[in-house]
């Protein structure tokens, strides 16, 4: 989910929260979207929307995970915004602890 040189993006980017709906079906097929989506809010406060989910692939799981790290290091928030019982349960059955504040405080 990194790139070199854009960590320092973070900082800069401050400016009002972007927002991204996650589709209905996040399979093996929407990961690779998924990532480019993320990557080209990467810098930005991001909201994400799992409101419509009813079906998470673990490839999914992988990139909103990595997503919550970048942002995490970049020094953004990055928030989960009304997820279904069916995305939390996905996460729960892999033994993730999706929180709805996915990357806490931003950095002084």
């Amino acid at each position: 989910m990194s790139r070199a040189g854009k960590s320092s993006r973070g900082r800069a980017g401050k400016t009002a929260r972007k927002r991204l709906q996650l589709p209905e079906v996040l399979d093996l097929t929407a990961a690779a979207p998924l990532a480019q989506s993320f990557l080209s809010h990467r810098g930005a406060e991001l909201s994400v929307d799992a409101s419509r989910v009813q079906r998470v692939g673990t490839q999914c799981l992988q990139v909103l995970l990595a997503a919550a790290a970048t942002w995490k290091m970049d020094g953004v928030r990055l928030c989960l915004v009304n997820p279904t019982a069916e995305f939390l349960e996905s996460g729960r059955l892999l033994g993730i602890h999706l929180d709805l504040d996915m990357t806490g405080r931003e950095q002084a």
